[in-house]
Parts: C-alpha cells; structure tokens; sequence
C-alpha cells in the first residue's frame, strides 16, 4: 500500500526502496541491517534520522551505531512495558543507541528520565532529550480536509448515520481464536445499536477464514483497507473506535473521538487518563461496557502532542546538534 501514500500526501518517490517484506522478524531486519550499512556508507550521512519502532527503525539503528553516524530517534520514550511486543524491544534499543531523543510528549520524556537517560553515547557525547511532540499531529493537521473523497462518501453511505469504526491488525488478536472470537463476538452485539466500519486488514480476512469464523452481518460493514486521508475522515465522521493499532489511538484524540483500545496496554496513557480511552484487550464483557458508557465517561482534551510543528522542530534540533 505504500505507493498510495506518495501519490495521496504529495511525497517524492524514494532513492532507495529496501522492497524488504513478508519475512520473520530476524530475516528482515538482517537484511534490512545489510543494505542500509551500504546505503549510510554510500551516502555518508550527518545523522540518521528514525522513526517509530518498526524492524526498520532497530535496523537503521543497528546499522547507524555501527558505522558512528549519530541517531535521531523521532517518537523516543513511548513504553507498553510489555517486552514480548517486537515494538517494545525494538523501540528500547533504539533510544539507547541514539544521541537525539525526540520525544512526543511529556510522559515519554518522563519514562526516558526514570530509566536514567541521559546516559553517554558516542565519544564523549550525552545524550540529548527533547519534547518536540508528535510528527503524526502535524500530519492529520495538514491532510484532514474538510470535504469528503469519494471513498468516504462511498462509505459513508452505507451506514446513513452514526457509526463505531474498528480496526483490528495485531497477532496478539488475529492469530488467537479466542480473541477473535470474542472482539467478533462484541461487535455483533454493539452493531444491534451501532453499525460499525470495518477496513480489514488483508492478515486478518485470512485468519477469519482459516478459523472458519462467521461475519454474516449487514451492520458490520466490511472494506478493504483504505488510504491515510480516507481514514482520516472516516474517524472524523465516526461516533467512536475501537482499534488495537497505537497510531490509531492518537489519531481517534486529535479528532476528538473516543477510543476502546483492544490491547491489554497502550503507550499512549495520557489518553487513557484523560478519559479519552479505554483498555479493554479483547475481552467480550469489557468490550461492550465500555461502549456502554462511553458517553459518559468524563473527557478532559489537552494538547498532549505539541502544536503542530514537530517536523519544524526535528529540523531545528538536527542543525543545532550537528
């Protein structure tokens, strides 16, 4: 799906496309460590900039120690606490091995002090620890418009008034029969009231029909995935979402829509303790009360993730600590 977001958000094709996928984890990242060693030795970098927690961004990481091309590791600090997330251990091996922490918010600044950061990094260097928000708010700040594309409005008219989105993509989920079964189980019963939109993801059509599950029900609109603008004006028609995707979670709140996370933990607990979101796993009972009070549930917005001029920001810190 990658090319639609370089066609949708006006991004130059990249120089180097990796084309590095569908393998274990061990697999891509080695073969992720190798070309980009090639690529930072090619192109001798100032920094190496990173983003996330992705297999990508631990080889990058990996890669960029080895050779002593500074880190700038954008969305540092965040904790699940739950090591057996490959994002978990990704992402803490990333912020040790960085010299620019760029964290989204103040918990994550947070987290990174508590676990003893700063600590030395390459030569004499510290390591530096900066809240400089979140990257994903500048974006939803500049591609949610306000008129509807033709996929939404293609969705939008199926539903013919409010509607839950849901997204479902983690293996903790779709690879245990239990947990799908149940968080299907929970949309049957919250689709009597509520219709629900369901973009599902290509691995999870397939372990529905690999379990022999049933999704017979004209209130669960099933579509295939749809591109980031699409997304964004689906969440910002919707009544409430109900996901086990972190980024989703952040973008449910920057659209100021409630959130049921189908996850035992999140990274974004500012969402959490606002009121703004609800963990529930994938757990049917839990699931459906939340729904069930999710108006009433008291909200508190702040502007957790910044201004809206992250990007700016990196860029300031990146000449500034060169």
């Amino acid at each position: 799906m990658s090319d639609i977001f370089f066609i949708e958000l006006g991004m130059s094709e990249p120089k180097y496309n990796l084309n590095i996928h569908s393998l274990s984890h061990g697999a891509m990242t080695g073969k992720m460590l190798e070309r980009i060693e090639q690529i930072c030795m090619d192109e001798k970098p100032d920094w190496v900039l990173l983003y996330g927690d992705t297999n990508s961004t631990l080889a990058g990481a990996l890669a960029a120690s080895k050779l002593h091309i500074p880190i700038a590791h954008v969305e540092a600090g965040l904790r699940s606490n739950n090591l057996s997330m490959p994002e978990e251990v990704n992402r803490i091996v990333t912020d040790r091995l960085s010299t620019l922490l760029l964290c989204p918010t103040e918990q994550a600044e947070k987290n990174l002090v508590d676990e003893g950061y700063p600590l030395p990094c390459t030569g004499n260097r510290m390591q530096r620890i900066t809240n400089v928000g979140d990257i994903m708010f500048d974006a939803v700040k500049k591609f949610s418009v306000k008129s509807l594309n033709e996929t939404a409005q293609e969705v939008l008219s199926k539903v013919d008034g409010s509607y839950a989105l849901a997204t479902i993509h983690r293996p903790s989920n779709t690879d245990d029969i239990d947990n799908l079964k149940q968080i299907f189980e929970a949309f049957d019963e919250i689709s009597k009231n509520t219709k629900i939109v369901f973009p599902i993801h290509p691995r999870t059509r397939k372990k529905v029909a690999d379990f022999g599950l049933s999704l017979d029900n004209e209130s669960l609109i099933m579509i295939d995935p749809v591109s980031y603008v699409t997304l964004q004006q689906l969440i910002s028609k919707s009544k409430f979402v109900m996901t086990d995707s972190g980024g989703l979670q952040k973008e449910a709140y920057f659209h100021k829509k409630k959130c049921i996370t189908l996850r035992e933990e999140t990274e974004w607990s500012e969402t959490v303790s606002s009121g703004w979101n609800t963990i529930t796993g994938a757990n049917f009972n839990k699931i459906i009360d939340a729904v069930n009070i999710i108006d009433l549930v008291p909200e508190d917005y702040v502007d957790y993730y910044g201004s809206g001029r992250t990007g700016l920001d990196i860029i300031s810190e990146l000449k500034l600590n060169a």
